[in-house]
C-alpha cells in the first residue's frame, strides 16, 4: 500500500487528535499486543500506539515488527507515538476514524 504525501498529510492530521489504543510496555511485543492492535485496526482503521522508551532505532524497529505483524502500515512516527493504518473495506462507519474524521 503506497500513500502520497498528501495522504499522509491528511492521515497525520486525523492521528493527531487520537489518543493512543494501544500501549506497548517493557515486555515488547507480546502475541496479546499483536492481537488487541489487529482488533482495533479492524474497528478503527487507524490508530495511534504509544511506543516503550528507549532509543528512536529500537522504537522505530518495535513499530515496524508490529506493523508487519498485523499487516498494516506505519504512516508516521514521532517520540513515542506512531501511527498506524490498514483499510478495511467493511469498516463500521461509527467506529472507523478515517470516516468519522474527514473534513
Amino acid at each position: 500500500m503506497q500513500l502520497d504525501n498528501e495522504t499522509i498529510k491528511r492521515l497525520r492530521g486525523i492521528g493527531h487528535h487520537l489518543k493512543p489504543v494501544v500501549t506497548i510496555g517493557g515486555k515488547g511485543l507480546t502475541q496479546n499486543i499483536i492481537d488487541e492492535t489487529d482488533r482495533a485496526l479492524n474497528d478503527h482503521e487507524l490508530i495511534k500506539v504509544r511506543l516503550p522508551a528507549g532509543s528512536k532505532d529500537e522504537r522505530e524497529q518495535m513499530a515496524n515488527e508490529l506493523a508487519e505483524a498485523t499487516n498494516s502500515k506505519m504512516v508516521h512516527s514521532i517520540g513515542r507515538m506512531g501511527l498506524l493504518l490498514r483499510q478495511n473495506p467493511d469498516a463500521n462507519p461509527n467506529l472507523s476514524n478515517i470516516v468519522r474524521y474527514t473534513y
